[in-house]
């Protein structure tokens, strides 16, 4: 056994829970092994990046959105400075009223002081969106943006292959020797395996148990005649500007059957049939890509050690939003890991050993 072989962390699936914790233990001084097979489907390369801190018909305020948003938009500049590279946009959001009612029934919630400190409430003659049916003005969410996941995750592997810190292979559990203070993958030994696998997650009996909720998601990329906008424009699809200034992205469609990673003419149907009442002029559809979320029942993220194999991990369950979740509960972990520190209840997995022991 050659010292080159032996590693503190073995991570499985660079993806945005993979790619977000391999950062953090290399920031922490640790020696790690990303082990990927980018010939599987990955959402995280089919995800609009979207972070935004109201979400929903109702303006909820996303989940410990005052906590993660701002650790992810530290943590993202680091990471662009680091890099030499551009993966953030800073965007608002707006929302245009769909009818009265909806903007009555706004401004009742924007009277709340939680969410009225992300809302801008804009008229028709404030705000001027060319190409877009906005007869009845609308508000404008601040601090929102999106990330351009496909950049920032091959800007990550082109660093992590620079640095010998990644191979490409295919991951079976099966071929896992595990004991007490180690794991042992072909050879390669460290002191923890991270499962961040995704979806694939499901296929494997070391954390088969936990209940993952999964939701297929659909997008399309088109390019419009007449609508043109710099800012996000949400009125039951989101349309995102894209960088190269000419494109856009529609979405997205949330689906909890027909869970495969095949587009589909139902998916399409849907995403124009809220597209087309929000914009004049026609548009050209370029492309329609289908992921699906590794989502969990209580919308909370899976994170924590196997319940008997102390030297197993899984860091998943991130869902729609995980741009923000990742970065800070990445954190966490390692401090778990690291120093003991407790995580948070509600995505620690130990809610659901009772489901492992059943």
């Amino acid at each position: 056994m050659k010292k080159a072989e032996q590693y503190d962390y073995l991570l499985v699936g660079q993806g945005i829970a993979g790619t977000t914790l391999a950062w953090h233990l290399i920031e922490a001084g640790k020696r790690i092994l990303i082990i990927n097979d980018s010939t599987l489907p990955s959402s995280s390369l089919v995800a609009a990046g979207i972070f935004n801190p109201l979400t929903g018909r109702k303006l909820v305020k996303t989940w410990m959105a005052d906590t993660i948003f701002p650790y992810a938009k530290i943590y993202y500049r680091r990471l662009e400075e680091l890099l030499d590279a551009k993966f953030v946009y800073p965007s608002s959001i707006y929302r245009p009223y769909r009818s009265v009612e909806e903007q009555n029934s706004y401004l009742s919630f924007t009277s709340e002081p939680e969410i009225s400190k992300y809302i801008i409430e804009l008229n028709e003659s404030q705000l001027k969106i060319k190409g877009l049916n906005n007869p009845l003005g609308g508000l404008e969410v601040t601090g929102a943006g999106w990330v351009d996941l496909t950049t920032f995750l091959r800007m990550s592997r082109d660093f992590f292959l620079e640095k010998n810190q990644y191979i490409e292979s295919a991951f079976d559990y099966k071929d896992l020797i595990i004991s007490d203070c180690s794991v042992n993958w072909k050879g390669v030994i460290a002191r923890k395996v991270l499962l961040c696998q995704g979806v694939q997650a499901r296929e494997n009996s070391l954390f088969d148990w936990l209940p993952f909720n999964p939701a297929k998601g659909q997008i399309l990329d088109v390019t419009f005649d007449s609508y043109s906008a710099n800012s996000i424009v949400n009125q039951g699809v989101f349309v995102l500007p894209l960088p190269d200034g000419e494109q856009y992205r529609v979405g997205a469609t949330y689906s909890w059957h027909d869970l495969d990673w095949e587009i589909s003419e139902d998916g399409k149907q849907y995403l124009e049939t809220k597209l087309r009442p929000m914009i004049e002029g026609d548009y050209t559809i370029n492309k329609q890509r289908a992921g699906i979320r590794p989502a969990c029942k209580d919308r909370r993220p899976l994170i924590g050690i196997h319940p008997e194999h102390q030297t197993i991990g899984v860091f998943n369950g991130l869902g729609s939003k995980g741009v923000t979740l990742a970065p800070y509960f990445a954190n966490e972990f390692i401090e778990h890991l690291e120093h003991g520190k407790e995580l948070d209840p509600s995505v620690n997995i130990d809610r659901y050993f009772s489901l492992y022991y059943h």
